[in-house]
Parts: C-alpha cells; sequence; structure tokens
C-alpha cells in the first residue's frame, strides 16, 4: 500500500506479516511513527546501522551498512571501516525515513556515538551486562554506583535499559575529547567499579569471570562501533525496547518493572517526555561553535 507520510510518498508491503509472535510490521510502523519525536533527536546527523530482520525475529537477520535502496531523500554519511573500504550509512532524520526502515523489517536501529567530527564522541557508553546468576537488579546497584562516581567527578550520567537484561550508562562529553579520552575514561571507571566491588562487578569479558557478576563493558567507546538507540526495538524473543529511565526508577522499581514494549514506551512518552533528552543538552551549541564564522574564525 502507498501512505503519505511528512509529505513522503512510500510503498508498504506485507503489513500483517509478524516480525514478532502476535506483532506485525504495520505495529512496528506505527510504533515508528508514534514515537518519532522522541526518537529522532537521537539519530540526527548518525550514521546508523540497520539491524534487519525482513522474515521476523524467527528468520535470519543481519547488519545493513550501506544505506542500498534508500529513496533519493534520505541522506548518507561515509564511515571508513577499519578495512579501509568506505560504507555510506542511512542517516534517519524524518518519520518517513523511519517507516521506510521499519518496511524493511529493521527491528534495530545504532547510530554512532559521533556526528560530524568523526574523532570526537558525543557520550561515553557503559554497558552494564549481568553474568549468569546476576540479573537487572544487580545492574541497577552497580549503576547507582556508577552515577556516585561520576557525580565526584562532576559529571552528568544518564541511563535507559538495554531493551534485553541490562543498562546502558551514558556520560554525554560535549565534544571535550576523542575516542581515545573516551575509552581511557570508560576503562577507568570500569576498573574501579571492579576494584571496589569485587563479588558483584567485572570488568573483564571471560566467561568465568562473569559468574555472578555484572559485566562493566567500557570496549563500546570506539569510533568504529554503533549503539542501539534510544527508543529503538530490539531483537528479543518479544516486543522489547531500549528504554530511557528516571534516576528514581533505577533506585524504587523491581526489575520486572523495567522492561518496557512499544505500546508501553509510547505511554510513557506521553506522560515522562524524554528523559533521555540531556544526552542532546549542548550538542547543538558545540556544533555551532565549531563551524567557522562568516570571518573564517570559529564561533565562541
Amino acid at each position: 500500500m502507498t501512505v503519505e507520510v511528512g509529505g513522503r510518498s512510500l510503498t508498504l508491503t506485507h503489513l500483517e506479516k509478524e516480525l514478532w509472535p502476535g506483532f506485525t510490521k504495520r505495529q512496528l510502523v506505527d510504533y515508528y511513527l508514534g514515537i518519532a519525536s522522541q526518537l529522532l533527536p537521537h539519530l540526527a546527523g548518525r550514521a546508523v546501522t540497520l539491524g534487519r530482520f525482513p522474515n521476523g525475529i524467527a528468520g535470519r537477520g543481519f547488519a545493513q551498512t550501506e544505506c542500498r535502496g534508500r529513496p533519493d531523500w534520505i541522506s548518507t554519511r561515509p564511515v571508513r571501516l577499519r578495512s579501509g573500504v568506505t560504507r555510506n550509512y542511512c542517516v534517519i532524520e524524518e518519520p518517513a525515513a523511519l517507516a521506510w526502515a521499519a518496511n524493511l523489517g529493521t527491528l534495530e536501529l545504532h547510530p554512532f556515538l559521533h556526528r560530524d567530527d568523526p574523532t570526537r564522541p558525543d557520550f561515553v557508553v557503559l554497558d552494564l551486562d549481568p553474568g549468569p546468576g546476576a540479573n537487572l537488579a544487580d545492574c541497577c546497584e552497580v549503576a547507582l554506583a556508577l552515577r556516585g562516581l561520576l557525580s565526584d567527578m562532576g559529571r552528568t550520567a544518564l541511563v535507559k535499559t538495554s531493551g534485553g537484561y541490562g543498562l546502558h550508562v551514558y556520560v554525554p562529553l560535549e565534544g571535550t575529547t576523542d575516542y581515545g579520552g573516551s575509552k581511557r575514561l570508560a576503562r577507568s571507571m570500569a576498573a574501579r567499579l571492579a576494584s571496589e566491588r569485587p563479588d558483584s562487578v567485572t570488568d573483564r569479558s571471560e566467561r568465568e569471570a562473569r559468574v555472578g557478576r555484572v559485566l562493566v563493558d567500557w570496549a563500546q567507546n570506539s569510533a568504529g562501533r554503533s549503539t542501539v538507540a534510544p527508543y529503538s526495538p530490539r531483537a528479543a524473543d518479544s516486543p522489547s525496547v531500549s528504554t530511557p529511565l528516571t534516576w528514581e526508577e533505577v533506585e524504587g522499581q523491581s526489575p520486572e518493572a523495567l522492561r518496557f514494549g512499544p505500546e508501553a514506551v509510547l505511554e510513557r512518552a506521553q506522560r515522562l517526555g524524554d528523559p533521555f533528552a540531556a544526552a542532546l543538552s549542548g550538542l547543538d551549541q558545540t556544533r555551532a561553535r565549531s563551524k567557522p564564522s562568516p570571518t573564517g574564525r570559529r564561533s565562541g
């Protein structure tokens, strides 16, 4: 069927196909359009990897990097891979682009941590991943400890669910360091938590080190890595969403209350707005300061 989204004409196909049991492509399109005002600011200007499952979660999935088959109104951003190959990634910046991605069976959206300058990330990301015998409640305790350490350093921490059984803690950088500095910060924070809480935290990814502990994974902080976006669905057994949280929720809710599907996330967006909006604060000002002024000098 042909639909109009934001003045764009799109052909959507097989809308009744189940992507998860009981959840159709039509519902995925509706979710992306319903959450667009919260999701799109977190994608704007960023190269995005599309996590595609054309035949649903029961079929084969793959990560699409080259923005093949895009309409001419979807822009791209070149990314040079470690192999030396350059790929032109999709840039998803309007509701119609979300609907186009949904029509491809895109169950996950993974933007890069930088926008204009590929050497300077906008955030540090720490992935709190429970090992065997640990759970989301343990991740909450580690996230709160991490927030305290960052507060002592004068830094802000934001938190979202991974969409699975863990949490992601973001630290806004506002262009203050390069990827080398952001990875050193992430690694030092992970090592400090593992040192202070050796019975419940590890910064090592080996399976034996993770039993009964939460892995504080710092390795995501590289120029060639992308991270699942706030409000992106996840390719789990049932529809789930990587959901921004308030710290009060992390402090006070049971783990079962911190897993959200698309309908719950849309309701939260109506009620709470975007708890992750602070992750973007200062970025536009930073971009403006970095652009040459009419005299040829950098502003600010």
